[in-house]
């Protein structure tokens, strides 16, 4: 497949691009090792989408705590939006770790402005004269989190190398944003946030 369009995402930024049903959109770690927090909404009246992608219900569907290939991705009305079609990288990404946003960066001693994928979320929507009231939890892609036996989650950087990439498959017309993670004060990114790219293939 080619690339119809491709939209670069910087380091600590979000951007969000149209998906018709049956498109494929794919994630690439331009520089390796960068987490990338993926939503996804289905149209609905002017202005407010009427579904959006679920992690929680999607392992309700799906009996999995983290994604494979072949998944499919529902929404919050239990309808398929994504379908995990292609990976090339090592494999991990996480279903269970919400977005950050301006508490978590507080709770981890930050004082001011620090950029969160929450506010990337709503600022990408914002350019499409989309708004949400709320941030759902993302599918955080090349994110590390593995589950102990005793049930504790362990943060590790993300084992993604240059130009690994995701691709899902567009089961209904739908919005994709993509945040590359800003947090640089758990080492999730393994260093300094590096952009990612998003891609509608052809």
């Amino acid at each position: 497949m080619t690339i119809e369009r491709r939209t670069v995402v910087p380091a600590r930024e979000g951007r969000a691009v149209r998906v018709a049903a049956g498109q494929r959109v794919r994630v690439v770690d331009l520089e390796g090792g960068q987490v990338g927090d993926v939503f996804a909404f289905v149209p609905g009246a002017p202005g407010t989408p009427a579904e959006h992608l679920s992690a929680a219900h999607t392992r309700a569907t799906t009996d999995r705590l983290f994604p494979t290939l072949g998944q499919r991705f529902v929404t919050d009305h239990r309808r398929p939006i994504l379908t995990l079609v292609s990976d090339t990288s090592p494999g991990w990404h996480d279903m269970l770790i919400p977005a950050c946003d301006p508490a978590r960066y507080a709770a981890l001693g930050v004082e001011g402005f620090h950029a969160s994928c929450a506010d990337n979320l709503h600022r990408a929507l914002a350019g499409m004269k989309l708004s949400v009231p709320f941030t759902p939890q993302p599918v955080n892609v090349f994110m590390r989190i593995p589950v102990e036996e005793d049930g504790l989650l362990r943060w590790l950087p993300a084992a993604s190398r240059p130009g690994d990439a995701i691709t899902f498959r567009a089961e209904t017309d739908c919005v994709v944003v993509v945040s590359a993670c800003p947090q640089d004060l758990v080492d999730i990114n393994g260093g300094e946030p590096t952009p990612l790219a998003l891609d509608v293939l052809a």
